[in-house]
């Protein structure tokens, strides 16, 4: 079965509306960072300012590792959502692209995906059509440690 790398998000009375969480501003970012720190919960924050993944056990930072992200055309959103599903391995297709077996495939929202790319290796620039693409070993780190649920911070 085929996977999308996709997202629709709209702005509606100036909030932020995604499939699985609605932010106001930064404030929610925080307060969420905060209770997940506080939680002892595995969590995962992305920053696509810096381009890195942080892999979290409340407030112990356990992994990092460089990402790549959506590229300005195809751009990976901030928001707060949860792993959905995990597959081993996937395909992936869009109009430009059509990519088989992606490995270590953490879907967050819809489309969007967590997942290694051994396709490509200009990690640290955004390149992606809007999923976060990891070097292998890391993905496949990241894909044991995680569990259906895991919440996903994304941010600038």
């Amino acid at each position: 079965m085929a996977r999308y790398c996709a997202i629709a998000a709209l702005t509606v009375g100036g909030l932020w509306l995604f499939s699985n969480t609605v932010l106001a501003n930064t404030t929610d970012f925080v307060q969420k960072i905060n209770n997940l720190k506080r939680s002892g919960q595995n969590w995962i924050e992305i920053d696509l300012s810096d381009q890195h993944l942080f892999a979290w056990e409340g407030g112990n930072q356990t992994f990092t590792s460089i990402i790549s992200t959506g590229k300005a055309t195809t751009p990976t959103h901030p928001g707060i959502y949860n792993i959905q599903r995990k597959y081993p391995q996937d395909r992936m297709r869009g109009a430009d692209y059509d990519v088989p077996d992606v490995p270590n495939v953490l879907y967050f929202d819809r489309g969007y995906a967590i997942h290694g790319a051994y396709w490509h290796n200009n990690f640290g620039t955004p390149v992606s059509h809007g999923c976060i693409n990891l070097p292998l070993n890391n993905a496949q780190w990241l894909f044991d440690w995680t569990k259906i649920g895991t919440p996903v911070i994304i941010h600038d």
